[in-house]
């Protein structure tokens, strides 16, 4: 059904991830790809003194290791690609730049924090230039 899958995971949320991941490759046309990401925040200036100075750099490697055990244990052919930046902004520039006709991404139960400023998936789904699959 799909040539290209962006499935972006939280580190946080790895068993949604693999659940997504399983829906992408029951969607995947054969010869498709699937683009596992995950996106490291940003840290603000005035916290990274507190942080050893290689703390970004050692979240995307660990990002990037365990986006690939995720792929292997479901036994996927997926790129993995990690970002620094705004999640959902990522998402869609990383969709955009990748040609993606869909993006698979988790949700969860909405609380008021969300309805206040939004979620991740809520800005994707409204900003997203391809069709994009909520899981909850």
């Amino acid at each position: 059904m799909y040539k290209k899958i962006i499935v972006p995971v939280e580190m946080g949320q790895l068993e949604k991830g693999e659940k997504i991941l399983r829906k992408a490759m029951a969607l995947l046309d054969e010869g498709g790809r699937i683009v596992l990401l995950n996106i490291t925040e940003h840290i603000p200036g005035y916290l990274t003194i507190d942080l050893p100075a290689d703390f970004v750099d050692r979240n995307v490697a660990e990002a990037e290791a365990r986006l690939k055990a995720l792929s292997e244990t479901c036994g996927a052919s997926a790129e993995i690609l990690v970002k620094v930046g705004s999640p959902a902004r990522e998402i869609i520039a990383t969709a955009d730049e990748l040609g993606a006709d869909l993006v698979i991404i988790a949700s969860h139960r909405p609380n008021i924090s969300n309805y206040l400023l939004g979620s991740t998936a809520d800005r994707v789904v409204r900003h997203a230039g391809c069709s994009v699959l909520v899981d909850r």
